[in-house]
């Protein structure tokens, strides 16, 4: 995997997310949050699947960026002043820190990808935090969606519009069984772009005061 064009010159610490709803979600609460995640020199990377989490790892330490820091000086000796007083929490001598967000049944998924480019001690038992990698109980919309509450989304998607869309998947018979919270969850991925689109504007909205922990952890590590 190459990451050229993808990963900014000027990135100290690559979050690793699943999709474009994850990343535009991150996105949406860092701006928020008056955190200008660019300016920080953080990057939200989508990977396509968590399955791609150790292509996604192998190609970011064989980036510049991920170079032992003597090494990278000599690539960028622009960054080296700032990269050298950065301490990394994931790779000792890296200037790049690396850290994301995964879903609770895709765990084995990052530990293997972890361990396979040195990044954690085999067998180690300390929490995939520790790493900078947080865990989403089933995903993050699913968080998103009981931070803000089931009222508080269909009000959400009642004023996109969207509310004869929603009770239509509801009616179906397939849906009918299923709890408020799962049929939400379908809506957003029934339609192309709809994921990415109610994953950041579920950002835009949630209450501050009940954002979910692994999206806040995140951010206060990345920054």
């Amino acid at each position: 995997m190459n990451l050229a064009g993808i990963l900014a010159a000027s990135t100290s610490t690559a979050v690793l997310v699943e999709g474009e709803s994850d990343r535009a979600a991150v996105e949406a609460l860092a701006a928020r949050q008056g955190l200008p995640l660019a300016d920080l020199g953080v990057q939200v990377v989508a990977m396509g699947g968590i399955t791609n989490i150790g292509h996604h790892l192998v190609a970011l330490l064989d980036s510049p960026a991920g170079l032992p820091l003597a090494d990278a000086d000599a690539a960028r000796p622009e960054r080296a002043d700032r990269l050298a007083t950065t301490a990394p929490t994931t790779r000792t001598a890296s200037t790049l820190r690396i850290g994301g967000l995964y879903d609770v049944a895709e765990e084995r998924f990052v530990i293997k990808g972890l361990d396979r480019v040195g990044l954690r001690p085999e067998a180690a038992t300390t929490p995939l935090s520790a790493h900078g990698f947080f865990r989403c109980d089933r995903d993050l919309e699913d968080e998103l969606i009981r931070a803000l509450g089931v009222d508080g989304v269909i009000e959400l998607i009642t004023a996109e519009g969207e509310l004869r869309s929603l009770e239509r998947l509801q009616g179906q018979p397939a849906q009918r069984d299923r709890t408020t919270a799962q049929q939400l969850h379908r809506f957003f991925g029934s339609k192309g772009g709809r994921k990415e689109y109610y994953g950041r504007r579920l950002a835009e909205v949630v209450p501050l005061d009940r954002v979910p922990e692994p999206l806040g952890e995140l951010l206060r590590w990345a920054t």
